[in-house]
């Protein structure tokens, strides 16, 4: 049966180790296709395909893999290492599914909607924590869960994992009561007066004004002027 999932032709390598540099100079991106069950196997994908892929894909997409021209097979891309400087990818891992077998992952949470106590109270939207953690088929896994933050009108108000929600055939593992967004009040800035330290003198006050004593006068250089 047809599907409508994005496609990724890959092919079987040999080379690893530091061998994989030649890969990568090539154009090719080294990686590994491994699931429960199956026995790892070395593959590379076209790098830039692999890149306009990713662009156009949430995390949790199926992708059907054909390696070597070979009857395509759906996998996850679990993980892609990137290079630190660059950010360019140097690997990936690509997870092989079983259809019925339910699998367990991280889904982003996507804030929509307006805070009142953003908008109109100047305080910062914070988010302890941007995704939580479902299990459900395959075909079933959410992409993101969207959430509104309207109900943030004040800074006691805050969006709880509880108020999220979660399709029927999803189930939720994140606690309930795990916090999602609140507001953060505005920090105030409140100005210091200026200490003075003892034996100093306050701006807009005379030495004769402040307890103490006579202040000293400057010192001449010399007993006539300069010229310079």
């Amino acid at each position: 049966m047809a599907t409508t999932r994005p496609t990724l032709a890959a092919t079987d390598r040999s080379e690893t180790g530091k061998a994989v540099s030649r890969i990568r100079r090539a154009g090719r991106l080294p990686g590994v296709v491994f699931g429960h069950g199956l026995d790892s196997s070395n593959v590379s994908v076209d790098t830039h395909d692999f890149e306009a892929l990713r662009r156009r894909i949430g995390q949790n997409a199926l992708v059907d893999l054909s390696v070597d021209g070979k009857k395509a097979k759906p996998v996850l891309i679990q993980h892609v290492q990137i290079h630190p400087v660059h950010r360019r990818p140097l690997h990936v891992d690509l997870f092989a599914v079983r259809m019925t077998e339910e699998l367990t992952v991280d889904v982003p949470l996507v804030a929509i909607g307006e805070s009142e106590a953003v908008a109109n109270l100047g305080g910062t939207l914070l988010h302890p924590n941007e995704s939580v953690r479902v299990r459900a088929l395959p075909d079933h896994l959410p992409q993101s869960i969207e959430y509104s933050i309207e109900s943030l009108v004040d800074f006691d108000h805050v969006v709880k994992v509880s108020d999220l929600t979660i399709p029927g055939d999803v189930t939720l593992l994140t606690e309930l009561d795990e916090i999602v967004a609140t507001v953060q009040r505005p920090r105030v800035e409140v100005e210091e007066e200026p200490v003075v330290a003892e034996g100093e003198v306050a701006e807009g006050e005379t030495a004769e004004d402040g307890e103490g004593g006579d202040a000293a006068a400057p010192s001449d250089s010399g007993s006539g002027s300069s010229d310079s």
